[in-house]
Protein backbone atom coordinates (compact mmCIF):
# COMPACT_ATOMS: atom_id res chain seq x y z
CA UNK A 1 0.00 0.00 0.00
CA UNK A 2 0.86 3.63 -0.61
CA UNK A 3 2.36 5.72 2.13
CA UNK A 4 3.37 9.18 3.13
CA UNK A 5 4.98 10.22 6.83
CA UNK A 6 4.30 10.88 9.13
CA UNK A 7 0.80 8.99 9.75
CA UNK A 8 1.56 6.09 7.17
CA UNK A 9 -1.37 7.67 4.74
CA UNK A 10 -1.46 8.86 1.16
CA UNK A 11 -3.65 12.13 1.81
CA UNK A 12 -4.93 14.15 -1.00
CA UNK A 13 -6.82 17.36 -1.03
CA UNK A 14 -9.83 18.32 -3.09
CA UNK A 15 -8.30 21.41 -4.64
CA UNK A 16 -10.15 23.55 -6.28
CA UNK A 17 -12.77 21.21 -8.03
CA UNK A 18 -16.03 23.20 -7.86
CA UNK A 19 -17.11 21.47 -10.87
CA UNK A 20 -17.54 18.00 -8.42
CA UNK A 21 -19.97 19.75 -5.89
CA UNK A 22 -21.97 21.84 -8.97
CA UNK A 23 -22.79 18.21 -10.04
CA UNK A 24 -26.86 19.01 -9.69
CA UNK A 25 -28.05 15.77 -10.12
CA UNK A 26 -26.30 14.23 -8.38
CA UNK A 27 -26.79 17.05 -5.32
CA UNK A 28 -30.61 16.57 -5.58
CA UNK A 29 -30.62 13.02 -5.43
CA UNK A 30 -28.54 13.81 -1.98
CA UNK A 31 -31.74 15.85 -1.01
CA UNK A 32 -34.12 13.91 -2.53
CA UNK A 33 -33.32 10.83 0.02
CA UNK A 34 -33.82 12.50 3.01
CA UNK A 35 -35.45 16.02 3.85
CA UNK A 36 -39.52 17.11 3.81
CA UNK A 37 -42.24 17.09 1.87
CA UNK A 38 -45.18 19.68 1.38
CA UNK A 39 -47.81 19.60 -1.46
CA UNK A 40 -47.93 23.33 -0.89
CA UNK A 41 -44.47 24.47 -1.55
CA UNK A 42 -43.13 22.57 -4.47
CA UNK A 43 -39.14 22.93 -4.72
CA UNK A 44 -37.83 24.17 -7.89
CA UNK A 45 -35.23 21.22 -8.92
CA UNK A 46 -33.38 20.52 -12.13
CA UNK A 47 -34.96 18.33 -14.00
CA UNK A 48 -37.72 15.64 -13.56
CA UNK A 49 -38.95 16.50 -10.05
CA UNK A 50 -38.82 12.86 -7.85
CA UNK A 51 -40.06 14.06 -4.87
CA UNK A 52 -42.23 16.96 -3.15
CA UNK A 53 -40.64 20.22 -1.53
CA UNK A 54 -37.12 19.06 -0.55
CA UNK A 55 -35.71 21.23 2.13
CA UNK A 56 -31.75 21.23 2.12
CA UNK A 57 -29.74 22.00 5.54
CA UNK A 58 -29.79 26.04 6.87
CA UNK A 59 -26.87 27.67 5.37
CA UNK A 60 -27.07 25.24 1.90
CA UNK A 61 -24.59 22.77 0.88
CA UNK A 62 -21.78 25.35 -0.72
CA UNK A 63 -21.37 27.06 3.08
CA UNK A 64 -20.69 23.24 4.54
CA UNK A 65 -18.39 22.27 1.80
CA UNK A 66 -14.75 24.24 1.38
CA UNK A 67 -13.14 22.33 -1.14
CA UNK A 68 -10.04 23.91 -1.11
CA UNK A 69 -9.63 22.62 2.36
CA UNK A 70 -11.44 18.71 2.74
CA UNK A 71 -8.74 16.29 3.33
CA UNK A 72 -9.21 12.62 2.90
CA UNK A 73 -7.47 9.78 3.12
CA UNK A 74 -6.85 7.78 0.21
CA UNK A 75 -4.74 3.93 0.33
CA UNK A 76 -4.03 2.42 -2.74
CA UNK A 77 -3.06 -1.09 -3.06
CA UNK A 78 1.08 -1.98 -3.90
CA UNK A 79 -0.39 -3.32 -7.14
CA UNK A 80 -3.28 -2.61 -9.69
CA UNK A 81 -5.51 -5.30 -10.79
CA UNK A 82 -5.59 -6.37 -14.27
CA UNK A 83 -8.74 -4.77 -14.61
CA UNK A 84 -9.11 -2.01 -12.45
CA UNK A 85 -8.89 -1.18 -8.55
CA UNK A 86 -11.98 -1.97 -6.40
CA UNK A 87 -12.94 0.81 -4.42
CA UNK A 88 -14.87 1.12 -1.50
CA UNK A 89 -15.95 4.77 -0.21
CA UNK A 90 -15.93 4.83 3.42
CA UNK A 91 -18.37 6.94 5.93
CA UNK A 92 -17.60 6.96 9.32
CA UNK A 93 -18.94 7.52 12.36
CA UNK A 94 -15.81 9.49 13.76
CA UNK A 95 -14.85 12.88 12.68
CA UNK A 96 -11.02 11.85 11.54
CA UNK A 97 -9.80 10.33 8.31
CA UNK A 98 -8.78 6.87 9.06
CA UNK A 99 -8.13 3.08 7.95
CA UNK A 100 -9.54 0.84 10.60
CA UNK A 101 -7.10 -1.44 11.93
CA UNK A 102 -6.28 -4.71 10.52
CA UNK A 103 -8.02 -3.46 6.74
CA UNK A 104 -4.64 -2.98 5.22
CA UNK A 105 -3.52 -6.05 4.33
CA UNK A 106 -6.89 -7.40 3.05
CA UNK A 107 -7.63 -4.18 0.93
CA UNK A 108 -4.08 -4.75 -0.67
CA UNK A 109 -4.49 -8.66 -1.14
CA UNK A 110 -7.94 -7.60 -2.90
CA UNK A 111 -7.00 -5.01 -5.03
CA UNK A 112 -9.23 -1.87 -2.84
CA UNK A 113 -8.52 1.30 -2.77
CA UNK A 114 -9.66 2.57 0.22
CA UNK A 115 -10.87 6.58 1.08
CA UNK A 116 -12.18 8.09 3.74
CA UNK A 117 -13.47 11.93 4.18
CA UNK A 118 -12.17 14.14 7.45
CA UNK A 119 -15.19 15.87 8.78
CA UNK A 120 -17.58 13.83 7.78
CA UNK A 121 -18.48 11.97 11.04
CA UNK A 122 -21.55 11.62 13.31
CA UNK A 123 -21.62 15.09 14.21
CA UNK A 124 -21.41 16.48 10.56
CA UNK A 125 -25.03 17.26 8.47
CA UNK A 126 -25.79 14.28 6.49
CA UNK A 127 -26.91 16.06 3.35
CA UNK A 128 -24.76 19.27 3.58
CA UNK A 129 -21.27 17.19 4.34
CA UNK A 130 -21.30 13.48 4.82
CA UNK A 131 -23.34 12.50 1.29
CA UNK A 132 -21.34 15.30 -0.59
CA UNK A 133 -18.23 14.44 0.47
CA UNK A 134 -18.53 10.94 -0.02
CA UNK A 135 -19.32 11.27 -3.61
CA UNK A 136 -16.58 14.02 -3.79
CA UNK A 137 -13.90 11.19 -2.76
CA UNK A 138 -15.79 8.89 -4.90
CA UNK A 139 -15.10 10.69 -8.18
CA UNK A 140 -11.67 12.20 -6.92
CA UNK A 141 -10.55 8.79 -6.95
CA UNK A 142 -12.22 7.50 -10.16
CA UNK A 143 -10.65 10.61 -11.68
CA UNK A 144 -7.24 9.77 -10.11
CA UNK A 145 -6.63 6.01 -10.15
CA UNK A 146 -7.86 3.44 -13.15
CA UNK A 147 -11.10 1.62 -11.04
CA UNK A 148 -13.20 -1.10 -12.19
CA UNK A 149 -16.84 0.32 -11.89
CA UNK A 150 -18.40 -3.27 -11.07
CA UNK A 151 -16.79 -3.20 -7.92
CA UNK A 152 -17.41 0.24 -6.49
CA UNK A 153 -18.69 0.10 -3.15
CA UNK A 154 -19.61 2.88 -0.62
CA UNK A 155 -19.70 1.38 2.78
CA UNK A 156 -19.53 2.60 6.63
CA UNK A 157 -19.69 1.71 10.20
CA UNK A 158 -22.46 2.29 12.87
CA UNK A 159 -23.81 5.73 11.99
CA UNK A 160 -21.52 6.11 8.83
CA UNK A 161 -23.49 2.46 7.44
CA UNK A 162 -26.94 4.36 7.95
CA UNK A 163 -25.30 6.86 5.17
CA UNK A 164 -24.25 4.58 3.22
CA UNK A 165 -26.98 2.68 2.88
CA UNK A 166 -28.99 5.71 1.91
CA UNK A 167 -26.06 6.85 -0.75
CA UNK A 168 -26.05 3.15 -2.64
CA UNK A 169 -30.49 3.50 -2.78
CA UNK A 170 -29.78 6.90 -4.06
CA UNK A 171 -27.19 6.17 -6.66
CA UNK A 172 -27.00 2.40 -7.82
CA UNK A 173 -25.44 3.97 -11.17
CA UNK A 174 -22.19 5.00 -9.27
CA UNK A 175 -22.04 2.37 -6.15
CA UNK A 176 -22.36 -1.54 -7.37
CA UNK A 177 -22.97 -2.16 -3.86
CA UNK A 178 -22.81 -1.26 0.01
CA UNK A 179 -21.04 -2.41 3.25
CA UNK A 180 -23.06 -1.89 6.08
CA UNK A 181 -21.43 -2.48 8.96
CA UNK A 182 -23.77 -2.48 12.38
CA UNK A 183 -25.98 0.04 11.25
CA UNK A 184 -28.84 0.02 8.98
CA UNK A 185 -32.14 1.15 8.12
CA UNK A 186 -35.61 0.23 6.72
CA UNK A 187 -36.13 2.19 3.35
CA UNK A 188 -39.47 4.16 2.13
CA UNK A 189 -39.53 6.59 4.71
CA UNK A 190 -37.78 10.13 5.24
CA UNK A 191 -34.85 8.68 6.22
CA UNK A 192 -34.24 6.15 3.13
CA UNK A 193 -36.60 7.60 0.69
CA UNK A 194 -37.22 5.56 -2.29
CA UNK A 195 -35.75 7.09 -5.70
CA UNK A 196 -37.18 7.33 -9.31
CA UNK A 197 -38.41 3.94 -10.90
CA UNK A 198 -35.42 3.16 -13.25
CA UNK A 199 -33.20 3.64 -10.48
CA UNK A 200 -34.68 1.81 -8.10
CA UNK A 201 -35.18 -0.79 -10.28
CA UNK A 202 -31.70 -0.92 -11.12
CA UNK A 203 -31.02 -1.11 -6.75
CA UNK A 204 -33.55 -3.80 -7.00
CA UNK A 205 -31.84 -6.07 -9.57
CA UNK A 206 -28.03 -5.10 -9.27
CA UNK A 207 -26.66 -3.47 -5.74
CA UNK A 208 -25.25 -6.12 -3.69
CA UNK A 209 -25.86 -5.12 0.44
CA UNK A 210 -23.68 -6.96 3.06
CA UNK A 211 -25.26 -6.35 6.86
CA UNK A 212 -22.30 -7.37 8.81
CA UNK A 213 -23.05 -7.06 12.55
CA UNK A 214 -21.53 -8.60 16.02
CA UNK A 215 -23.25 -11.57 17.12
CA UNK A 216 -23.72 -9.59 20.70
CA UNK A 217 -24.60 -6.25 19.10
CA UNK A 218 -28.31 -7.05 19.66
CA UNK A 219 -29.38 -3.30 18.70
CA UNK A 220 -27.57 -3.50 15.59
CA UNK A 221 -28.74 -7.17 14.81
CA UNK A 222 -32.07 -5.56 14.98
CA UNK A 223 -31.35 -2.64 12.84
CA UNK A 224 -30.16 -5.28 10.70
CA UNK A 225 -33.34 -7.41 10.67
CA UNK A 226 -35.72 -4.04 10.24
CA UNK A 227 -34.27 -3.14 7.11
CA UNK A 228 -33.62 -6.72 5.99
CA UNK A 229 -37.39 -7.12 6.27
CA UNK A 230 -37.97 -4.15 4.44
CA UNK A 231 -35.62 -4.79 1.96
CA UNK A 232 -37.90 -8.04 1.28
CA UNK A 233 -40.72 -5.57 0.91
CA UNK A 234 -39.65 -3.47 -1.52
CA UNK A 235 -38.20 -6.62 -3.55
CA UNK A 236 -34.63 -6.34 -3.24
CA UNK A 237 -32.60 -9.05 -4.07
CA UNK A 238 -29.05 -8.60 -3.62
CA UNK A 239 -28.95 -8.26 0.64
CA UNK A 240 -26.70 -10.63 2.57
CA UNK A 241 -26.90 -10.69 6.03
CA UNK A 242 -22.98 -12.12 8.12
CA UNK A 243 -22.44 -12.04 11.38
CA UNK A 244 -19.51 -11.41 13.42
CA UNK A 245 -19.01 -14.28 16.12
CA UNK A 246 -18.83 -13.09 19.71
CA UNK A 247 -18.52 -9.38 18.66
CA UNK A 248 -20.23 -6.48 19.78
CA UNK A 249 -20.72 -3.32 18.49
CA UNK A 250 -17.13 -2.63 16.93
CA UNK A 251 -15.67 -2.26 13.17
CA UNK A 252 -15.56 -5.23 11.79
CA UNK A 253 -12.50 -7.14 12.09
CA UNK A 254 -10.10 -8.16 8.72
CA UNK A 255 -11.92 -11.08 8.29
CA UNK A 256 -15.21 -10.15 8.49
CA UNK A 257 -14.37 -7.62 5.72
CA UNK A 258 -12.36 -10.31 3.48
CA UNK A 259 -15.78 -11.74 3.92
CA UNK A 260 -17.74 -9.16 2.96
CA UNK A 261 -15.76 -7.54 0.12
CA UNK A 262 -15.96 -11.35 -1.42
CA UNK A 263 -19.73 -11.29 -0.88
CA UNK A 264 -20.12 -7.41 -2.87
CA UNK A 265 -17.97 -8.76 -5.72
CA UNK A 266 -20.59 -11.72 -6.03
CA UNK A 267 -23.15 -10.20 -8.93
CA UNK A 268 -27.19 -10.53 -7.66
CA UNK A 269 -29.19 -13.65 -8.67
CA UNK A 270 -33.10 -12.45 -9.49
CA UNK A 271 -35.56 -14.99 -9.00
CA UNK A 272 -37.80 -13.11 -12.03
CA UNK A 273 -41.15 -14.30 -11.22
CA UNK A 274 -40.80 -13.31 -7.76
CA UNK A 275 -39.65 -9.78 -8.72
CA UNK A 276 -42.75 -9.49 -11.03
CA UNK A 277 -45.25 -10.57 -8.13
CA UNK A 278 -43.25 -7.94 -5.42
CA UNK A 279 -43.47 -5.37 -8.03
CA UNK A 280 -46.95 -6.09 -8.61
CA UNK A 281 -48.07 -5.87 -5.10
CA UNK A 282 -46.30 -2.90 -4.68
CA UNK A 283 -47.86 -0.97 -7.36
CA UNK A 284 -51.10 -1.81 -6.09
CA UNK A 285 -50.07 -0.97 -2.69
CA UNK A 286 -49.59 2.79 -4.53
CA UNK A 287 -52.50 2.80 -6.33
CA UNK A 288 -54.22 2.53 -3.71
CA UNK A 289 -52.33 5.48 -1.50
CA UNK A 290 -53.36 7.80 -5.08
CA UNK A 291 -56.52 6.39 -5.06
CA UNK A 292 -57.43 7.92 -1.65
CA UNK A 293 -55.77 11.39 -2.38
CA UNK A 294 -57.45 11.32 -5.28
CA UNK A 295 -61.01 10.40 -2.69
CA UNK A 296 -60.35 13.05 -0.57
CA UNK A 297 -59.67 15.59 -3.34
CA UNK A 298 -62.92 14.81 -4.85
CA UNK A 299 -64.31 15.03 -1.37
CA UNK A 300 -62.79 18.75 -0.90
CA UNK A 301 -60.99 17.92 1.75
CA UNK A 302 -58.05 19.71 0.72
CA UNK A 303 -55.95 19.24 3.96
CA UNK A 304 -56.82 15.39 4.45
CA UNK A 305 -55.77 15.57 0.93
CA UNK A 306 -52.55 17.16 1.42
CA UNK A 307 -51.50 15.20 4.31
CA UNK A 308 -52.67 11.69 2.65
CA UNK A 309 -50.18 13.26 -0.19
CA UNK A 310 -46.87 13.50 1.97
CA UNK A 311 -47.51 10.26 3.93
CA UNK A 312 -47.30 8.72 -0.02
CA UNK A 313 -44.59 10.97 -0.57
CA UNK A 314 -42.54 9.79 2.60
CA UNK A 315 -43.60 6.05 1.81
CA UNK A 316 -43.10 5.75 -1.92
CA UNK A 317 -40.62 8.68 -2.63
CA UNK A 318 -39.36 8.78 -6.47
CA UNK A 319 -41.52 5.86 -7.77
CA UNK A 320 -44.70 7.82 -7.04
CA UNK A 321 -43.11 10.85 -9.46
CA UNK A 322 -44.42 12.07 -11.70
CA UNK A 323 -47.98 11.63 -10.54
CA UNK A 324 -47.48 12.90 -6.93
CA UNK A 325 -46.34 16.01 -8.25
CA UNK A 326 -49.02 16.78 -10.70
CA UNK A 327 -51.39 15.98 -7.30
CA UNK A 328 -49.04 18.51 -5.16
CA UNK A 329 -49.77 21.08 -7.88
CA UNK A 330 -53.43 20.76 -8.26
CA UNK A 331 -53.40 21.18 -4.45
CA UNK A 332 -51.47 24.16 -4.95
CA UNK A 333 -53.65 25.79 -7.43
CA UNK A 334 -56.90 25.26 -5.77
Amino acid sequence: MTATPPFALHVVSAGDRTALLGQLDRISRALAAGGSADPRDLASRPGEPERLAIVAPPGGLRERIDLARERFMVIVPARAPPGGYGLLVFVPPWNDARLPEGWAAVLDRLGFIFVSAAGSGNDANVIGRREPLALIAEQNVADLYPVDRSRVFVGGFSGGAHVAERLALAYPDVFAGALLDAGADPIGDHAAALPATERFQRFQTETRLVFLTGSQDKARLDMAADSLSSMNHWCVAGAIVDQIPDAGHQVADPAALDRALIALQTPVKVDQRRLDACRAGVAEEMAKAFGEVERLIAADHRDEARKALVRLDARFGGLAAPRSIELAERLAAR
